[in-house]
């Protein structure tokens, strides 16, 4: 769904800008001959490609030319267009430098550079595009441009600037109430009918911002804006969506009763209202003590059911676990966040997947080779056959304290491990060549 609306955020800001016609050369008082005709045959050009090299051509050989701030504006238009991001930012940095406060050169540089953060996570791609977002929201209107174009420009620049902020909040700053106050300033911008769709994407990131675990997390508004999503995504993506829905719904609840209700309002509403109804759960410990006394055999929970009852039960029902965990192999499924020839460490639960941190270490019994550890990176999935799974013998477990970022957990050190690899599908028998007729 990123790609998705990203893409639509990209054609609004195209069709929102209309670059200005060419000015003829004596418009520009351009007074000498050779660079009158310079100009001309630049600018005179049909094919983009070709009018974008003549103008090139005729910067570097005039390159104190008056017509220098329309002929990179034409320049931004071409290699916009054509989705060209190099040239767009190159040919947007000179014009800042003429121009610091051109609109159009802003909005293009942050949304490609707001691509590249979001692509490379790099701290300071992502700074350097909030800076100009920044920059941005602080613009006043030009007094060469109508009022008209200038309420394009906000239109469609607040919503981009807003939401660039957050992005450099979530992933340079790990500042996730930061975010939350960035993305709800540009879903406010949004009509009814906008948040529906340009402005879906980033209300799933703002329920992923509140979902967070630390002391920006508020679980309510977590599902309230997820079920947001979950009302207006594509089918496709309903099914990514939802089980997120449960999990923090139950989590915070207890059980899915009343989610229908909350899916129903958050269709009709982007906004929660002042008080969201939901009936918080009991405790944890409470819960896993309910959990454990109605179940009468703990093996057939869930393995993140069997951390969590490790990390946030009391003593005596932590050992319960335990006792029946100790010693038994199993198999893993979780997200890579770290790994060696002869250790993987992995995220299991919701939370520590979240996080991005490791709540299971899995110590392996042979060493990989250069070759496996290629086919396991940081960030695969490990699940059941016929897929890529890995298996350990339950060792030893230690309790984790909440910090301002993380959840309280359980660290869970496995011995023996193994990774055994996807199944490879078996080749469809080949067909018998059929006997040839005689006449």
């Amino acid at each position: 769904m990123k790609k998705f609306i990203f893409a639509s955020a990209l054609a609004l800001a195209v069709s929102a800008f209309v670059v200005s016609p060419v000015l003829r050369a004596q418009d520009l008082s351009i007074k000498d001959q050779a660079e009158f005709n310079a100009y001309q045959n630049a600018a005179s050009q049909s094919d983009p490609k070709a009018k974008a090299a003549a103008y090139e051509q005729f910067l570097t050989q005039y390159p104190q030319t008056v017509a220098k701030p329309s002929v990179l504006n034409e320049l931004l238009g071409i290699y916009w267009t054509a989705q060209d991001a190099d040239h767009t930012i190159s040919t947007a940095s000179r014009i800042l430098q003429v121009d610091p406060n051109n609109p159009q050169a802003i909005l293009y540089s942050v949304i490609i550079k707001k691509a590249q953060c979001a692509k490379t996570s790099d701290a300071q791609t992502c700074d350097d595009a909030a800076a100009l977002a920044q920059k941005g929201l602080a613009l006043t209107k030009p007094a060469s441009m109508s009022d008209a174009d200038w309420q394009k420009v906000q239109h469609v620049g607040g919503p981009i600037f807003h939401s660039t902020i957050a992005l450099d909040d979530v992933i340079s700053k790990k500042d996730y109430k930061g975010a939350q106050t960035e993305y709800g300033s540009e879903l406010k911008l949004y009509s009814d009918d906008e948040s529906k769709s340009a402005g879906l994407n980033d209300t799933l990131l703002m329920a992923q911002a509140y979902s967070q675990p630390g002391s920006g997390q508020d679980l309510k508004e977590a599902i309230w804006f997820y079920a947001r999503v979950w009302a207006f995504a594509p089918a496709q993506y309903k099914a990514q969506i939802e089980p997120k829905l449960e999990y923090y719904y139950k989590k915070f609840h207890g059980g899915l009763d009343g989610l229908d209700a909350i899916k129903q309002q958050a269709a009709a509403s982007l906004f929660p209202p002042g008080t969201i109804d939901i009936k918080p759960a009991k405790s944890p410990a409470e819960q896993i003590h309910d959990l454990i006394a109605s179940t009468p055999d703990l093996n057939t929970l869930a393995l993140a059911d069997k951390e969590t009852i490790l990390a946030l039960g009391s003593k005596d029902d932590a050992d319960k676990m335990w006792a029946v965990l100790k010693d038994k192999n199993t198999g893993i499924p979780g997200i890579v966040i770290d790994i060696a020839a002869s250790q993987v460490k992995l995220a299991v639960t919701q939370d520590a997947k979240d996080s991005k941190v490791a709540d299971f270490i899995i110590n392996l019994k042979k060493p990989l080779t250069d070759a496996e550890l290629a086919l396991y990176p940081k960030g695969f999935e490990f699940k059941a056959a016929p897929a890529a799974e890995i298996a350990g013998t339950f060792d030893s477990y230690t309790q984790v304290a909440a910090t301002d970022t993380t959840s309280a957990g359980a660290q869970i050190i496995m011995r023996e491990g193994e990774i055994i690899p996807a199944e490879k599908k078996k080749a469809a028998p080949a067909r018998k060549p059929s006997a040839a007729h005689h006449n």
